[in-house]
């Protein structure tokens, strides 16, 4: 069989490979339908063309190296001036023998085309086989230490080529999500910009006039602002809480920890009504509501809800935690109550018969096991939990859910050392009143 052995790292230098790759993203976004662009998860999306368009410079897996065949071969040494041949221009064979080594790669077998920012004018040679390049190498006298030098030097040239194209791409791929999201966010915003709606994109609420009072807030203490975002068939403006207000919302929560821990006697025998009511009267001294004194309200046994246009914008379920079944159930319960696209939530766990860094583990444990789940955000305190999931009914509408752990105070708390009890004090006087009333008797 002919070998197929070429010089690599020949063909188009990696500057233009990067422009045009650079310009092919430019375009996939062009091409996405504009439904698909404004109904589509923005994450998913530019997580998507990502993937499409990330470059792949291959790797040699060294350890793989292997000798993919040897054997007996007839060598022309006619052109070899070291040999002693009577002059003649016909072939001249001897035997020989040939040694193919394999050298197994991953990645994108076009990149050894390509020519780095620093290469060679003497290119190092091979086979471009199937997820693996065959260095060939024939000798007539049967020296394997030479073959080993020879192969050594080859695979290290091109792991120097191989090297540099990689860096070139990898600057590439560094910047290639921010250079998705931001052609993304452009052509969303030149689509709704069409459709006069360039509010719409991640920009706080601005009456204008003809603005539906549904969607602007008094400003009377501070108001949530309220987002607008689009459906496809036909734009339906649709509510979503404003990313400042969901992380205040948040922040509010949060702090109910240390009211806990500086009065536990008000809350060891306190229930989920009570807690739920705790976070009310907090929310609502902070946020103001569009027709009453009050944004946060609740419905059922356990729900903090914002509502607008009849629609759920944001949730926070109240459980007491009872095992990692219970806590899915609320999740599956939290999500059947949002419906608009890129709504907010907020499950609260209470915590108070079980040993608090195990309830903390079976949060993390449990969450990526629900259905619906998507991609985890990280957290932002040993006790936060951030999440992304989809929507039962679509996917590509998508919850933020933060789950807020809180260990609330079982028994009541002994006095702290260095703080007066009046009624002991009080007790005491009334003691040694008795004493000298006898006395005097």
């Amino acid at each position: 069989m002919a070998s197929r052995e070429e010089p690599l790292f020949r063909g188009r230098p990696i500057e233009e490979v990067i422009d045009a790759q650079t310009e092919a993203v430019k375009k996939e976004v062009e091409s996405v339908p504009a439904n698909t662009l404004l109904n589509a998860s923005e994450h998913d999306l530019v997580e998507a063309v990502v993937e499409k368009f990330r470059l792949h410079v291959p790797v040699i897996r060294d350890a793989g190296i292997y000798i993919a065949s040897w054997g007996e071969k007839k060598v022309d040494v006619s052109g070899d001036a070291a040999r002693l041949l009577p002059g003649s221009s016909q072939p001249f064979y001897v035997d020989g023998t040939e040694v193919v080594i394999a050298a197994p790669f991953e990645g994108d077998a076009r990149f050894f085309h390509v020519q780095p920012a620093r290469y060679s004018l003497n290119p190092p040679r091979a086979e471009i086989g199937n997820s693996e390049l065959l260095l060939r190498y024939v000798r007539t006298d049967q020296d394997g230490e030479a073959v080993k030098s020879e192969y050594q030097r080859t695979l290290a040239s091109i792991q120097e080529h191989l090297a540099s194209v990689a860096e070139a791409a990898g600057r590439f791929n560094d910047q290639l999500e921010a250079l998705v999201g931001g052609e993304v966010k452009a052509r969303k915003e030149r689509i709704l910009k069409d459709a006069g709606m360039t509010a719409a994109i991640g920009l706080a609420m601005k009456k204008r006039d003809g603005t539906p009072e549904t969607y602007s807030v008094p400003m009377t203490r501070r108001a949530p602002r309220i987002e607008q975002l689009k459906s496809s068939e036909p734009f339906q403006p649709e509510p979503a809480l404003s990313e400042e207000d969901y992380e205040e919302i948040l922040r509010i929560m949060s702090n109910m920890v240390r009211v806990m821990e500086l009065s536990p006697h008000a809350f060891f025998e306190m229930g989920e009504d009570g807690l739920r009511s705790h976070f009310l009267v907090q929310l609502n001294g902070v946020f103001l509501g569009q027709a009453t004194s009050e944004t946060f309200n609740f419905q059922g046994k356990t729900d903090i809800l914002i509502k607008v246009d009849g629609k759920n914008v944001f949730v926070a379920e109240c459980k007491f935690w009872t095992g990692k079944g219970t806590f899915l159930r609320t999740i599956d319960q939290l999500l059947s109550y949002l419906s608009w696209r890129d709504t907010k939530g907020a499950v609260l766990v209470f915590n108070r018969k079980v040993e608090f860094s195990k309830v903390l583990a079976e949060i993390a444990e449990s969450v990526p096991k629900h259905k619906n789940f998507k991609r985890d955000l990280g957290k932002t305190g040993e006790t936060t939990f951030r999440y992304v999931f989809g929507q039962p009914s679509d996917g590509n509408r998508e919850v933020r859910l933060t789950v807020m752990a809180f260990d609330v105070p079982t028994s009541q708390p002994e006095p702290r050392t260095g703080v007066i009890d009046l009624d002991a004090v009080a007790a005491g006087k009334r003691q040694r009143r008795g004493r000298r009333v006898r006395e005097r008797l």
